[in-house]
């Protein structure tokens, strides 16, 4: 027998149904349903409707009655992360705002490989305590769902124990961490071959255990002067497809290539993109690659945003999330994010929304949830408020009161 759960009522339920993968979006196309109610049936939402007249029809289901108003949004996503590390790089945040270039900052024993040698010497406990509790944070600001990278291993072995570190972590968070393999972070500085020959020996002895002990599905590469050629990362990708695993690429963010190595190689997405100039937005329009803007990104290092109106004009896919990681994008905040790039860019609250939930979760394959639909998962955030609008307004400020995953109540504000 099905134990169903009725929670209401909500003064507005934004559902994100009925909306387009691709394209922009215009705000009269969010229809919220007001003095709603969620039922749940087996961690999944059975129904949504009217509370009144849901309570009358269901009147079996358990209630949780609401007091006060309340705006009930998907659980956000947040589809590109790196909090599993160890150390913190808050001497390159003052370098940096202090004028000393990418260059300077790594001479002066900064910048990526810093992070890759204490996340090095941090046991692969430390490490999941920290994405644990780094994990916890998003949570409670309504983030259900979180993308975790590695890449600060760049070994066989260091990014085995990330892995290891981040599949741990997930079985003791209430919030699902999807992990993706980036042993193509950079060509480390301790590898006494060549880029290639470095590529080659992760595809050939990582790839298979990734699979053997089920750590990831998709592998992602940073294709940039500082990381990786277009031609280098090719015979990467091929091997890693011919494997079955999805690709993802970090792109375009310095200078351009990653996005055309992420269209030819079938990429699930193209992330950051500060760089792309109307050549690549046009590209990546007509693709089926999802563009993906990392905010945090763009604040922590003091550049230009992602161009998100163009390709969202161009008839683009566009998905935002936080890039948290020790060194460029250290805030963590997927919805403040969010809402300062909808002020730079001029994005309707539409397209802030549809690129934290059911953009994001098209970005990392995952069809059962952002959106509140009958069948998909019962993972939603409510916000103390009678108008959603009010949510992006706050630019971060207004936070969840209460969390839901899988149909279970795991943040509550009062509690």
């Amino acid at each position: 027998m099905q134990k169903l759960t009725l929670i209401g009522p909500f003064s507005q339920i934004i559902t994100m149904a009925g909306l387009p993968l691709k394209r922009k979006l215009n705000d009269d196309q969010i229809h919220p349903i007001e003095e709603g109610g969620v039922l749940i049936s087996n961690q999944r939402i059975k129904a949504i409707g009217n509370y009144s007249e849901m309570q009358k029809t269901y009147s079996d289901a358990h209630v949780i009655t609401l007091k006060g108003k309340h705006v009930c949004l998907p659980g956000l996503i947040d589809a590109h992360t790196h909090i599993c590390f160890g150390g913190t790089r808050a001497n390159d945040y003052a370098m940096r705002n202090a004028g000393k270039s990418y260059l300077e900052i790594a001479k002066a024993g900064g910048g990526i490989w810093d992070t890759v040698m204490q996340t090095r010497k941090a046991t692969q406990e430390e490490l999941t305590k920290s994405t644990i509790k780094r994990a916890n944070r998003h949570l409670k600001n309504g983030v259900t769902t979180i993308e975790v990278k590695s890449g600060y291993g760049l070994s066989v072995a260091e990014e085995l124990k990330m892995l290891y570190a981040i599949k741990e972590a997930n079985e003791k968070t209430d919030s699902d961490l999807v992990p993706t393999c980036l042993a193509a972070h950079m060509l480390p500085k301790d590898y006494t071959g060549t880029a290639e020959e470095y590529l080659e020996e992760i595809s050939i002895e990582l790839f298979p255990l990734l699979k053997e002990e089920n750590l990831t599905n998709r592998i992602d590469a940073f294709i940039e002067e500082s990381a990786f050629s277009k031609e280098q990362i090719a015979p990467y990708f091929k091997k890693a497809k011919d494997l079955g695993f999805d690709i993802t690429v970090h792109a375009d963010q310095f200078s351009t290539s990653g996005s055309q190595t992420a269209i030819e190689h079938n990429a699930v997405s193209a992330d950051h993109l500060e760089a792309s100039t109307e050549k690549e937005i046009q590209l990546l329009a007509k693709s089926n690659v999802i563009s993906m803007a990392l905010p945090g990104a763009s604040l922590g290092l003091g550049c230009a945003f992602t161009p998100a109106r163009k390709i969202l004009d161009a008839g683009g896919s566009l998905a935002i999330a936080s890039d948290h990681n020790p060194g460029s994008a250290p805030m963590g905040d997927l919805l403040t994010q969010a809402a300062i790039l909808g002020t730079f860019e001029k994005l309707s609250n539409a397209e802030v929304l549809a690129g934290i939930t059911f953009r994001a979760a098209a970005a990392l394959q995952l069809e059962d949830r952002g959106q509140l639909l009958e069948g998909k998962l019962a993972d939603f955030s409510v916000f103390h408020t009678d108008n959603y609008n009010e949510i992006l307004y706050n630019q971060g400020n207004l936070k969840p009161c209460m969390v839901w995953k899988n149909g279970t109540l795991v943040y509550d504000k009062h509690k």
